[in-house]
């Protein structure tokens, strides 16, 4: 009974601990007070660390300066326009060597998209709007309150399980209380990351049409990755809203705050312009076979944990990492032993 007492009370202070090293704030891009576990300086050197690792995780970058600056040069200019002082942020855009159809962002203004994304796209509104939602995630803050959520909602789950289960059934009974309490705990850090996607969108949308690109580029994504994604796991229980969720929020979207764009001029597509983009991808040789979303070593896990927006084959289904599970989840600990046992 004693050493149930004092492993709940360890856990209970490990709690204490996460919820009072969280600075709140509220974020001049979406308006929240939000609790953060890492400050400006910290987003920043955790998006420098793992820049090159997550790289090199998806086959490296395509460093044709056509292709590069065309994707980067778009992304810079969705960064100029963002708010306060986030335009300041070390922005970089990486075109990485990848089939896989992804985008994702660390934090501190480290943004990456796939070659097989984008060779899934018709024009440049559709590219402005998936570097414009990475450009969301990195001033939403959303790494910094992902892996705060998650950490303290995994272990506040653990602890009421534990206590609960270890009045139902003594030890045995603690045991799986905790590790169903720390999966509840699990499923409500989920629920966040979901309302993190929706704010991305949002957020996306707001800068492509500050730049002049016609929002409807960003539901035409949606509809991509849709037909890209096909079934999976139940909505509930994956990290990201289904396709169908979002173009239906980005649609009301569009008719309560961008009905001025429809027909206007001003807002466009730009398909010619993304033409020789295109056909300069289609002619690069093929990726590097291990381009797809396995990690490989403890730094590939460690980044991909910080990745504000990993994308799982568009369906939620995180059996490609094996022992990894689903990356909202992981600590750094867990991913470093895992990593070691997918090897």
């Amino acid at each position: 009974m004693h050493d149930r007492i004092g492993t709940f009370a360890r856990l209970a202070f490990v709690a204490v601990i996460v919820a009072t090293s969280t600075a709140c704030s509220t974020n001049p891009a979406t308006g929240r007070s939000q609790a953060l576990m890492y400050n400006r300086g910290e987003e920043i050197q955790i998006g420098e660390e793992h820049k090159g690792p997550l790289t090199e995780e998806f086959g490296g970058a395509i460093t044709q300066p056509a292709l590069h600056n065309y994707v980067s040069d778009i992304g810079k200019r969705l960064a100029a326009v963002t708010e306060s002082d986030f335009p300041s942020l070390p922005w970089e855009f990486t075109l990485l060597n990848s089939k896989v159809i992804n985008a994702f962002a660390l934090p501190g203004g480290k943004v990456f998209i796939s070659r097989g994304l984008c060779e899934e796209m018709t024009n440049e509104a559709q590219l402005a709007a998936v570097l414009g939602h990475e450009v969301g995630h990195v001033t939403g803050r959303h790494t910094s309150e992902r892996m705060s959520q998650a950490l303290g909602s995994t272990i506040g789950g653990a602890i009421i399980g534990g206590l609960i289960g270890a009045a139902a059934g003594g030890k045995e009974g603690a045991a799986a209380g905790v590790a169903g309490g720390a999966t509840i705990g699990g499923i409500v850090s989920l629920s966040f990351s979901r309302e993190q996607e929706i704010e991305a969108d949002r957020l996306g949308m707001r800068y492509m049409e500050r730049l002049g690109y016609d929002p409807v580029g960003a539901i035409e994504v949606q509809e991509i990755l849709g037909r890209a994604g096909g079934g999976g796991t139940p909505e509930f229980l994956s990290t990201h809203p289904a396709s169908a969720t979002r173009i239906a929020e980005l649609n009301k979207r569009y008719d309560k705050y961008y009905a001025h764009t429809r027909g206007n001029p001003n807002y466009q597509k730009h398909a010619e312009r993304f033409q020789p983009f295109l056909a300069g991808l289609r002619v690069l040789p093929a990726p590097r076979a291990h381009a797809e979303p396995r990690p490989r070593t403890p730094e590939g896990a460690r980044a991909l944990m910080f990745a504000a927006a990993f994308h799982a084959g568009q369906s939620g289904d995180h059996s490609a990492f094996g022992p990894l599970g689903d990356p909202v989840n992981w600590c750094w600990h867990c991913a470093v032993a895992a990593a070691g046992e997918a090897d």
